[in-house]
């Protein structure tokens, strides 16, 4: 998440980004300390305008990352005068952007590809890896398509490895770049402990998948990268985003999964973010989620009776049936999730993940309290 700061005194001798970590924390400010992309110092970051007296270099800071805390990680970005967010320490969910630059075009991209030189995003990554907590319990990485950076991302993966052994990796990818059996092998070659990728299939059939992607022949080097990974025990996640051109053929797909590609470790079947492209075609995209729940249900427990461990994201219970209730997760990030004044009176509320906050509008009219104890949720699934 980024937001525009102000930043005060000279900042011109910096051309790229600084990184710094915030070290205290008082009631209107912050002291961050700047490591990379300037010479090492301390400043003053603002909630409030400040006085006039400051020292030459400060920040002041927006009201919207006032959360800020000891522990969390920013870059600063003088040319533009925006300040991002690494990494927060207090969050269940921290997930480092790779790259913007992606060989799919996903009709409902939250993150919309673009052909740019950020090659800065890893130098960022690489200097505050080995300042995070050594007990953190996951990390996540996500573009783009990660893939496309190449050695310089699976470097990375091989520093957390030595740097946070116990810390679990999750990288979402296309999966196209591992149809190649030299990328899967180098893949497999880092090793680390608690390594999982991420892939979406959108589809049992090529055209609806390569449509969705908007790249001809994707659904092959997908499909080809997964049993690539398989074939060489590393741990693969499917995920397929729910909506218009994927519920249609949903239970088809559970199928499909179950017989050719029973391998894999876990199956996501997640409700849609109306963010990036997913704004522009909401139309196009959007389904009554009460038009398939029988599906999501029935598609969840051939998937379940199969053997794979299969979980629901990103839709709150009341819109689930009582058995696809069995599969959800909270997974929705703490500063996306969305609850509504009805949710209060709800009997499942603290075992709820609620909903994206940028589909307000459109889930409001499903919101409805659960006022007895249906089929629970399953953390542990």
């Amino acid at each position: 998440m980024s937001s525009v700061c102000t930043l005060i005194g000279d900042w011109s001798a910096t051309d790229s980004s600084i990184v710094g970590e915030v070290v205290s924390r008082e009631a209107d400010k912050l002291t961050i300390d700047l490591f990379f992309g300037c010479a090492r110092k301390s400043i003053i970051a603002y909630f409030q305008p400040p006085a006039a007296h400051l020292a030459a270099q400060a920040i002041a800071l927006p009201a919207n990352i006032s959360h800020l805390s000891v522990g969390d990680f920013i870059a600063i970005y003088p040319k533009i005068g925006k300040l991002r967010i690494l990494f927060r320490k207090a969050s269940r969910s921290n997930n480092f952007l790779v790259t913007e630059v992606c060989d799919n075009y996903c009709l409902m991209c939250s993150q919309p590809p673009r052909n740019v030189s950020d090659e800065r995003l890893l130098d960022e990554i690489i200097a505050i890896l080995p300042r995070l907590p050594k007990d953190l319990h996951e990390i996540g990485f996500t573009g783009g398509e990660p893939m496309l950076r190449g050695e310089k991302f699976l470097r990375i993966l091989r520093l957390l490895r030595d740097e946070l052994p116990a810390t679990a990796v999750h990288v979402l990818s296309n999966g196209r770049a591992f149809s190649r059996p030299d990328v899967a092998q180098s893949w497999a070659n880092i090793r680390h402990p608690d390594l999982m990728v991420g892939i979406p299939i959108y589809s049992d059939q090529s055209d609806i998948h390569d449509y969705i992607v908007q790249a001809d022949g994707a659904f092959d080097e997908t499909v080809r990268g997964v049993l690539n990974l398989k074939a060489l025990k590393q741990a693969v996640e499917l995920r397929i985003v729910l909506h218009r051109h994927t519920i249609g053929r949903l239970e088809k797909f559970a199928y499909f999964v179950a017989r050719n590609l029973a391998a894999v470790d876990h199956v996501a079947l997640m409700g849609l973010e109306l963010m990036g492209f997913a704004i522009a075609h909401q139309d196009d995209l959007w389904i009554d989620p009460r038009e398939h729940a029988e599906a999501l249900a029935q598609a969840a427990q051939t998937l379940h009776w199969a053997g794979l461990r299969v979980s629901i994201y990103n839709l709150p219970l009341c819109v689930l049936s009582p058995d696809a209730r069995l599969f959800a997760v909270r997974s929705i990030s703490d500063w996306k999730r969305e609850y509504w004044p009805a949710c209060s009176e709800c009997s499942l509320r603290n075992q709820c993940g609620g909903a994206f906050f940028s589909s307000r509008q459109r889930m409001e009219p499903y919101i409805t309290p659960i006022r007895e104890h249906a089929a629970s949720p399953n953390p542990g699934n």
